[in-house]
C-alpha cells in the first residue's frame, strides 16, 4: 500500500530510575503507547517499532547498537544511559527504532473493506484501523445508489457494485490527523472503484497485482498483532488506575472507624 513507509530513527528515550533494572521493557512501553496514534515528528501513525539500544562507539566513533530483545539484564548500565540533573532523576536512553508508519496523503490510492454505506455516504475501514468518509459528490459521477439492494452501482457496468463487505480502492481527498488519521476519499480518479472488478477490467491495477505491489498478509497479521497488544497496554493502565482510589477510601474508611 502506497501510504505505508518504512523509517529509521535515532531517538532518546527518558525513563523513570525505577525502572533501571529493565530499561528495554520500560522503552518498549513507552513506544508501544504511541501505537496506532499520530505523531506530527514522524508524519504518520506508528504501526510498528523495533528497537536497537546503543551500548557504545567503535574505534571511528560510530555507534554501536544491540537489538532489542525480551532480556531486561544489562551488562553495562552506564553505556545504556546518563542521569539527568533536576528535581526527577530521568535518565536518557539512546535507541536506534525501525519504524513502519501509515501517512497518507493527498491523491494518494488506498484500499479498504466497506462497513457502511447510504444514499449519501459509504464509510470504510482501512488496515482494520483507520476509518475513511466518502461523500455524495465523490461517487456520484461514476456510481448510482439503488436503494432496493442497499448498493452503489456504477453508471456504465451493472455488474461493477459497491455493497457492504466490498473492498474498494479510493483516492485520499483529506486527512484529519486530530481525529486518529481520518481519511475523506474518493471515488472519481481512475483506477478507483471495487477491487474485485478492478481486477479484470482495468489493465494498470491488475498488473500491480501480479507484480506484488499489494500488502502482503504478513503485515496485516503483525499490524493486527500490535494492535492487540496495544489494547493490552490501555487495559493494564486502565486497571492500574482504577485500584489506586479503591484501596485509598478502604483506609480512609478503617481509620473513621
Amino acid at each position: 500500500m502506497e501510504a505505508l513507509r518504512k523509517a529509521e530513527a535515532e531517538l532518546t528515550v527518558y525513563v523513570h530510575p525505577s525502572n533501571a533494572k529493565r530499561v528495554r521493557h520500560a522503552v518498549s512501553r513507552q513506544l508501544s503507547a504511541l501505537l496506532f496514534t499520530y505523531v506530527d515528528r514522524f508524519d504518520g501513525v506508528l504501526l510498528m517499532h523495533e528497537v536497537s539500544f546503543l551500548i557504545g562507539k567503535d574505534k571511528e566513533g560510530k555507534p554501536i547498537y544491540e537489538r532489542s530483545d525480551r532480556n531486561d539484564q544489562i551488562a553495562e548500565p552506564v553505556s545504556y544511559g546518563k542521569i539527568m540533573n533536576g528535581l526527577v532523576p530521568y535518565f536518557s536512553v539512546q535507541v536506534h527504532a525501525t519504524l513502519l508508519l501509515f501517512s497518507p496523503q493527498p491523491d494518494m490510492i488506498l484500499e479498504g473493506m466497506v462497513e457502511m454505506l447510504g444514499k449519501e455516504s459509504i464509510h470504510a475501514i482501512v488496515l482494520g484501523v483507520f476509518s475513511v468518509a466518502i461523500m455524495s459528490e465523490d461517487i456520484k459521477f461514476k456510481f448510482k445508489w439503488k436503494s432496493d439492494g442497499g448498493k452503489f452501482v456504477s453508471l456504465t457496468d451493472k455488474k461493477h457494485v459497491i455493497e457492504r463487505g466490498t473492498m474498494i480502492r479510493f483516492s485520499v481527498k483529506r486527512v484529519d490527523t486530530e481525529m486518529s488519521c481520518h481519511i475523506t476519499g474518493s471515488l472519481i480518479p481512475p483506477h478507483t472503484g471495487c477491487m474485485r472488478w478492478l481486477s479484470v477490467h482495468d489493465p494498470k491495477y491488475a498488473s500491480e497485482l501480479k507484480s506484488g505491489e499489494s500488502r502482503s498478509r504478513d503485515t496485516s497479521i503483525k499490524i493486527e498483532q500490535n494492535e492487540q497488544e496495544h489494547r493490552i497496554l490501555k487495559n493494564e493502565d486502565g486497571m492500574v488506575k482504577s485500584e489506586r482510589p479503591y484501596k485509598s477510601r478502604k483506609r480512609v474508611r478503617h481509620i473513621e472507624k
